[in-house]
């Protein structure tokens, strides 16, 4: 005889306690910067990387279970995969983990302009002013990086950057993932050379100064346009003396030539 108790008749095991539901999935970013992508010579993988301005976006909830921070980046005159361009990152404060979304990894258009270490860093930068104890879980990373060398480079070294230690599961280096670290070991820096924020005052004068500048193209244009009309002018009295004095010359020798023979 068995002695593991059986469950009585007509009552049921209690059901597994369910997931907790991360909320405020249809959150937007609410605050807006602009960002200027510094001109930076042509990238043999990437193509050329011309001066551009670009949106980021973001926004923060919190509730006695989780945190969010919400990025995104937005790009005039272009549309990007709704897993481009995107990081959510959350706090989980009872098991005091912070975890990265999408779990696919940071997907970033235009790449090499120094956009994806400007989030993470925006990301590091919250999460320690919040709660810099917490602990970044263990996160795998896409193979897809890795089928490139140049592409898997510029990821380690980007994450390496920021603190985070790449490990490799495999002698080809396809598969890897970063260890778990704690948020006050890792680094809030971005590539300034690459990427600026740019505030409103700043952007004011910069347009101002633009336009000054196109202003003043203009005086130059329309002084050479007049130089150019008064040159025209001066061409066509030019041509029109020298063809009366061609027209002159001609008569003259024709007079000559008739006197020379009618004598």
């Amino acid at each position: 005889m068995s002695d593991t108790p059986t469950p009585h008749a007509g009552t049921e095991e209690p059901a597994p306690p369910e997931a907790t539901t991360r909320p405020w999935a249809d959150v937007q970013p609410e605050h807006f910067k602009m960002l200027r992508l510094a001109p930076l010579p042509t990238d043999r993988s990437t193509g050329a990387r011309p001066l551009r301005f670009v949106q980021f976006g973001y926004t923060e909830r919190h509730n006695k279970d989780f945190s969010l921070l919400r990025l995104s980046i937005l790009l005039p005159n272009q549309k990007v995969r709704k897993e481009q361009n995107h990081l959510d990152v959350w706090l989980d404060h009872a098991t005091r983990q912070v975890s990265i979304t999408p779990e696919s990894g940071l997907q970033i258009e235009p790449l090499n302009r120094g956009i994806g270490r400007f989030l993470m860093a925006q990301a590091i930068l919250w999460a320690q002013k919040k709660h810099s104890r917490y602990t970044v879980e263990k996160m795998s990373l896409p193979s897809r990086d890795a089928l490139s060398e140049d592409t898997r480079q510029r990821r380690d070294h980007s994450l390496r950057t920021q603190g985070f230690d790449v490990v490799y599961e495999d002698v080809l280096h396809l598969k890897a993932h970063i260890k778990a670290v704690e948020v006050s070991d890792l680094y809030s820096t971005w590539n300034s050379e690459k990427l600026q924020l740019v505030e409103i005052l700043e952007a004011a004068q910069m347009l101002q100064q633009a336009e000054q500048t196109l202003q003043e193209q203009e005086v130059k244009l329309r002084a050479k346009e007049d130089r150019i009309s008064k040159f025209q002018r001066e061409d066509i009295g030019l041509r029109f003396t020298i063809t009366c004095l061609v027209a002159f010359a001609v008569f003259q020798a024709a007079l000559l030539i008739w006197i020379a023979t009618h004598r």
